[in-house]
């Protein structure tokens, strides 16, 4: 819905039909940065290593290396798009986001989303916990410049250039971004205490694997 919201408009930088299958990539893409994020501390703090293997993290970042790399297509096709139909608003704009005072968000973001990333096709990057866990944050925070550059660097510059400015964010701006960072925190802390973190089917499904792997290892 939201990708649709931004398609439909007709703000230059918003008004493109691969808004949708982009956002959803990118959903998952961060989304399981995220998991990777919250697992990785979370396995090693209740010693989970036997429940949250290894192949779950390996698999969790060979995803997240697929759908980066359709992410980095994404940028390269909204680039080549606002090139190639010789739209001067949608040329602009993406000039604006490459060169002008936002350009440092906009690489930023193409170093965490698309070059960064590229490093977990190294098995030992993968297989080392705190480097997958590095590797998220990273990726987790050019989805957060992403965001930022598709709404700011296009409302900062509409169609009506008496309107134009650059924006500053205000220390209520970062107290609101930094307050739903605690209560997302404070709400998953709630759910590890109260609720189960492993499903009761995972534990009954592996625990006898394991049994089996052990026996036949010794």
């Amino acid at each position: 819905m939201v990708s649709f919201d931004f398609t439909i408009a007709i703000l230059p930088g918003w008004h493109s039909t691969f808004f949708p299958p982009y956002f959803v990539a990118g959903a998952i893409y961060s989304g399981f940065a995220m998991v990777l994020a919250l697992a990785i501390p979370l396995r090693w703090v209740y010693g989970l290593e036997g429940l949250i293997t290894d192949q779950h993290l390996d698999n969790s970042a060979k995803v997240m290396l697929a759908t980066g790399m359709i992410v980095g297509y994404a940028y390269i096709l909204e680039a080549f798009t606002a090139w190639y139909s010789g739209n001067v608003y949608e040329q602009a704009v993406m000039w604006n986001r490459m060169t002008g005072p936002y350009k440092y968000y906009y690489w930023s973001l193409v170093f965490c989303n698309i070059v960064a990333p590229n490093a977990l096709w190294l098995k030992r990057i993968r297989s080392k916990p705190a480097l997958l866990f590095a590797s998220s944050i990273v990726v987790l925070t050019g989805m957060w410049l992403e965001r930022f550059v598709i709404i700011v660097s296009s409302l900062a510059q509409d169609n009506l250039p008496s309107s134009w400015r650059v924006f500053q964010a205000t220390r209520w701006d970062w107290g609101t971004f930094l307050g739903t960072i605690g209560l997302f925190l404070f709400l998953f802390f709630l759910f590890i205490r109260l609720l189960p973190m492993i499903s009761i089917f995972e534990v009954r499904t592996l625990l006898p694997q394991a049994k089996v792997e052990e026996e036949a290892q010794g």
